[in-house]
């Protein structure tokens, strides 16, 4: 794979099925590198198999697709030239889709009503004179901020607390209805979902009086023609997704405990009248029903039995049916794939699966069986050649399992070798087509990766081994992987790199500083010190304190800036000037450091981008990434000897 490949993505999204499950409809995005855009259609296929899919819509980017109960509509938000998300409807049947609302900063999320006549939405309703409200002023003519709390930010959002997310509902059939704002205040709401009679919806938020210095959120029900909303949930736990039983007497939902750090998110339940407490169904140790990165839509699909959704497991993701009465799950799908998103009805399951050579198609299951209806990986197949992925076990010094996997090139070796670390640290890398270790094997290069203690998939316990000790078992582990990667013949202990972004950029610099092991390194978007991005980061408030401790020598003890005088590893430094999740002053001190030390270091930024950038940055700027990753490896690791 090539990073002009780029182009040949196809990633389905938001399967959703008519009533009868005899139709599907997904989003399908790509890249257009002409363009240097992002564009998704709307495909419809037959469930049976009987016909390939068809594209249904032309938009710019069509997304989140959503058929009404009763099968005739189909709603979606389409982005147009000013990028603004806003809220369409059209006939399932085929016709011209109408714009049902205008919102400034577009629309987030939807969902029907039980009658098919509504929509409850998510949009964010700015401050006035902000954001385009008044066009005579730009946003370099707007008043200060004034800021008085921790969480006023996010990355790849932006300033929020001038722009709170509501939820509104409006008549989705009636030209020109005028939408009905639902929720107001100074919180942040989302997630809406009908009760199964159409008179409540449940939503998410955090409105209680220390929501600005934690993270717990709760789930809130309020009158569908608008009133004031009743807490049901108990604002000791991270609350999402919130979903109605058929009789209505029961909301479902997913939670953590409230110190986030390495905890799985778990199935609850709680009476939907407020009566009782929340109560757990799901094992922390043995499932986890929250992805991190790549998530989509995720519904929790609940009938009078059981609530299917996803969970982790070793690098996979599988669609699970779990009993309501806390029997064993059942799985739908599952193996060495990850799936993505769902939907189910007419007793059929449509989900967009991937595994290590494909980016995703959609897969219907129906009784027994599973049909995959799509090839939208084909374009890609035919012009890459992609490589598989081998599972690797590996045991650290103190006897622990290690799991992950070598990815390597066509031909035979011995091949120069990349160790990529991933994010997180509360994430993973699986049985999914990652496309950054195509383009490196592509170009010549094994590939190690895999999950260290601290990584979500394997349990709490394994989730939470690091916390507090950044930097000990979890670099202890990767190295341990390495080792065991490199007993294949195939792969040259003596060319060896590392790089990661993010949590997966703090261990590249970490191991550099502890470590002469690499021939030369590539720390992205990284997590230097931790001191300063307690204060810099959209996040940092609440991170270092969960993560890393209060501790202020504890904390200077994990960074590896304070290891920076160790250092002699030649360095790239990679990051987004707008990066607000991890500051671009954590490669800034780095850069500073080794350049006062003589290290060989480059500082590359990208302008614009922000923490996302490998993953949704402008083309041209990933195009861009690949070719210094692939020039610095190419400098560094390829000479012989």
């Amino acid at each position: 794979m090539r990073p002009s490949d780029l182009a040949l993505l196809r990633t389905p999204s938001a399967p959703t099925l008519t009533p009868d499950g005899r139709l599907v409809a997904v989003a399908v995005g790509r890249i257009d590198l002409a363009a240097n855009e992002y564009r998704a259609e709307l495909w419809l296929t037959p469930t049976d198999g009987s016909a390939p899919p068809r594209r249904f819509t032309s938009g710019r980017r069509d997304v989140r697709p959503r058929f009404s109960p009763d099968g005739r509509w189909l709603a979606f938000l389409r982005a147009g030239d000013d990028d603004k998300p806003q809220l369409h409807v059209m006939a399932t049947d085929g016709g011209e889709p109408r714009q049902v609302c205008q919102h400034q900063l577009g629309v987030e999320g939807l969902a029907w009503s039980p009658d098919s006549t509504r929509i409850a939405y998510v949009a964010r309703v700015p401050e006035e004179g902000r954001y385009g409200t008044d066009k005579d002023v730009g946003p370099e003519k707007e008043p200060p901020r004034r800021i008085t709390s921790f969480q006023y930010r996010l990355d790849n959002v932006g300033f929020t607390f001038d722009r709170r997310p509501h939820v509104f509902v409006v008549d989705a059939l009636a030209e020109g209805a005028e939408p009905v704002q639902l929720t107001r205040g100074d919180y942040d709401h989302g997630h809406p979902a009908w009760s199964p009679d159409g008179t409540s919806i449940v939503f998410v938020s955090a409105r209680h009086e220390t929501r600005d210095e934690d993270q717990i959120s709760d789930l809130f029900v309020a009158p569908a023609a608008g009133g004031d909303a009743v807490r049901v949930t108990a604002t000791d736990l991270v609350a999402d997704r919130p979903a109605y039983a058929p009789d209505g007497s029961t909301i479902w939902f997913v939670a953590c405990e409230p110190d986030l750090a390495g905890r799985p998110t778990v199935l609850w339940s709680v009476p939907a009248d407020g009566s009782g407490k929340p109560e757990r169904l799901t094992d922390p140790e043995r499932f986890d029903h929250d992805p991190a990165f790549g998530a989509g839509i995720l519904p929790l699909l609940v009938d009078d039995d059981a609530v299917t959704t996803i969970s982790l497991d070793r690098g996979a993701i599988r669609l699970l049916r779990f009993p309501v009465d806390g029997g064993e799950p059942t799985e739908l799908l599952g193996g060495r794939r990850t799936v993505h998103d769902y939907d189910a009805a007419g007793g059929v399951v449509a989900a967009v699966v991937s595994d290590h050579l494909s980016a995703g198609e959609v897969v219907v299951v129906e009784g027994t069986g599973e049909r995959t209806l799509s090839d939208f990986g084909a374009a890609l197949a035919r012009n890459a050649s992609l490589r598989p992925m081998e599972e690797l076990e590996a045991t650290a010094p103190d006897g622990a399992g290690v799991h992950g996997w070598v990815i390597k090139p066509a031909g035979t070796g011995p091949f120069p070798v990349v160790l990529m670390v991933h994010g997180g640290p509360f994430a993973h890398y699986g049985w999914t087509l990652f496309d950054e270790a195509q383009v490196y094997t592509g170009a010549g290069y094994a590939v190690v990766m895999g999950n260290p203690r601290g990584s979500a998939g394997y349990g709490e316990s394994h989730g939470r081994a690091i916390v507090g000790d950044f930097g000990n078992l979890d670099s202890q582990d990767v190295l341990a992987l390495l080792e065991a990667a490199l007993q294949d013949p195939d792969l040259d202990g003596d060319r060896v790199g590392v790089m990661g972004g993010s949590y997966g950029g703090f261990m590249t610099s970490w191991l550099v500083g502890h470590t002469d092991r690499f021939r030369a390194a590539i720390s992205e978007r990284a997590c230097n010190a931790f001191d300063s991005f307690e204060g810099s980061s959209d996040i940092g408030w609440s991170f270092v304190p969960l993560w890393n401790g209060t501790d202020p020598e504890r904390v200077l003890a994990q960074s590896p800036l304070t290891y920076a005088d160790r250092i002699r590893t030649p360095m790239l430094l990679i990051h987004s000037e707008q990066d607000w999740r991890c500051p671009v002053e954590q490669a800034q001190r780095l850069f500073v450091a080794l350049r006062q030390r003589k290290v060989e270091v480059e500082l590359l930024l990208f302008p614009g981008e922000g923490h996302e950038l490998t993953r949704s940055g402008l083309p041209s700027h990933r195009v861009a990434r690949f070719e210094a990753v692939l020039d610095w490896w190419a400098r560094h690791l390829t000479p012989a000897g």
